[in-house]
């Protein structure tokens, strides 16, 4: 049963190509050793099968699982400022996994500004990385923001970036998705961390990249932004495909699960449609309602701004 599970999801991958030329290329075998397994004469070694499960992105677990059990991946920890690095190059061996086509859509519920947005090099972005290290590793040392210093992976974060922007995106928003960026800027102020220049620098940048934000509903017809007040927001990031989803869920600020069980993701999309039902569309919500919602956040900052 198993053995023809897995050549179903063969047959998907390769489309018209012979799947016998296609499995004795890959596994170094005769063509007729091929057959032999493709017509279910003879079994899959469990090398054979991991390393066509590899080499066509296809995930065993769904083989594995049932209603109430499944296999999932988790990402590596991120304890120091080296290891996000591979988070980086991690966040992009997801995305060249999925089919990135026509038919994906991004779901972002954002307890947090999206942190894809930001990936830049700004002093935002900076002090971002800077409050994640001191929050992740227990053993860190804090030090004043101006002396932290942290690897340059500028091409990882830049491409990381332009895959998000490029796809069709649906994000969920509230009044306090920039509410911790404020208490984390706040709380390094008052400990004598972050100086007020710098302080006002990323609140300014803040304030810029929220403008962006909803210029982009404006001016990106593949980006969705949703007011959802009345339900608790997670960080939890959604890849859905017809043909291959995938169901990120936090565990801490740069860890994740990862869930590909296809029962898992259609229940994952239920729900997000549900959210959206119970959700103000800013696309589609008109001028007043979008400068209403976003006013909120520009005055947070500036009262903030003020504060300091």
């Amino acid at each position: 049963m198993y053995q023809e599970r897995l050549l179903k999801e063969i047959r998907k991958k390769i489309g018209d190509r012979s799947l016998n030329d296609e499995i004795a290329n890959i596994l170094n075998i005769s063509y007729d050793a091929a057959h032999r397994r493709t017509s279910l004469k003879a079994k899959f070694s469990f090398e054979e099968a991991l390393e066509l499960a590899k080499y066509f992105q296809i995930s065993l677990d769904q083989f594995q699982t049932s209603d109430r059990q499944i296999l999932v991946r988790k990402t590596s920890a991120v304890t120091e400022t080296e290891d996000l690095k591979s988070f980086f190059q991690n966040n992009l061996n997801v995305f060249e996994s999925l089919p990135l086509s026509k038919g994906m859509t991004i779901y972002y519920s954002a307890k947090d500004i999206p942190f894809f947005y930001t990936l830049s090099d700004s002093m935002l972005s900076r002090f971002k990385v800077y409050v994640w290290m001191n929050l992740l590793n227990s053993k860190q040392v804090f030090i004043p923001f101006l002396e932290f210093s942290p690897p340059d992976f500028k091409l990882d974060t830049k491409e990381l970036r332009k895959k998000y922007e490029e796809q069709n995106v649906i994000e969920l928003w509230n009044n306090s998705t920039i509410s911790s960026i404020l208490q984390q800027i706040l709380f390094y102020f008052e400990t004598g961390h972050l100086k007020q220049k710098e302080a006002q620098i990323i609140l300014q940048e803040l304030t810029e990249l929220i403008r962006y934000i909803e210029e982009k509903i404006e001016n990106n017809p593949k980006f969705q932004l949703y007011e959802n007040e009345l339900m608790h927001l997670s960080n939890d990031i959604f890849f859905h495909h017809p043909k291959q989803s995938l169901f990120a869920i936090p565990t801490n600020m740069f860890g994740y699960i990862l869930i590909n069980d296809e029962k898992t993701c259609n229940e994952t999309l239920n729900y997000f449609d549900h959210q959206i039902k119970n959700s103000k569309s800013l696309n589609t919500s008109g001028n007043r309602d979008r400068k209403i919602f976003f006013n909120k956040m520009y005055q947070q900052i500036e009262n903030l701004t003020q504060k300091l």
